[in-house]
């Protein structure tokens, strides 16, 4: 088994910006020692973040623009800013396997395994995990390094989750606590 980790939109847009939430700004300490334990110990950090383009994505039809490729906006927070050997790709829909070439990232890392992390866990995790599931992933996503706007929603998709493409939902300190390949 080889594992990676995925962090989804930690951008300043769905942090501190447009879609400011403070719950977002909860779980960012958690996915920095996660982040760390990880690179300590060769596992691989794939960042996937929104890059939208102006009048033309189909989501600023449900939502109002955002993460403009390019802006403040579409960066990712201070906080957990990529290092030296992680990877950065940038998405224009919902799962970060659309269009983004993260399928052929991660079989040329010879990964099986994703711990999903980021944000939102009732849209982009919701879809990237969907599209893991059916491309033959194993799919781990900690609880405490995800998150939705707010409990309601966060609980239902983490049980979507489990249910509909058997992730196992854990925690980053179990997860830290297990042997990495």
């Amino acid at each position: 088994m080889k594992t990676t980790i995925v962090v989804i939109d930690i951008l300043n847009d769905f942090v501190t910006g447009v879609f400011r939430n403070e719950r977002a700004e909860k779980i960012i300490p958690t996915i920095k020692q996660l982040l760390n334990f990880a690179r300590d110990n060769g596992v691989p950090v794939i960042y996937v973040n929104d890059a939208h383009l102006p009048n033309v994505d189909v989501e600023f039809d449900v939502w109002p623009p955002h993460a403009l490729a390019g802006t403040w906006g579409a960066q990712v927070v201070d906080e957990l800013k990529p290092e030296k050997g992680d990877f950065v790709l940038e998405k224009r829909k919902y799962s970060a396997f659309q269009g983004t070439g993260l399928d052929q990232l991660l079989r040329e890392l010879e990964v099986d395994t994703l711990i999903i992390t980021g944000l939102v866990t009732d849209i982009c995790i919701q879809h990237t995990a969907a599209d893991a599931f059916f491309k033959g992933y194993k799919i781990v996503v900690p609880e405490d390094c995800v998150e939705a706007i707010n409990a309601r929603r966060q609980k239902a998709a983490l049980d979507y989750l489990k249910k509909a493409y058997g992730c196992k939902i854990t925690r980053a300190g179990e997860i830290m606590r297990t042997k990495w390949s």
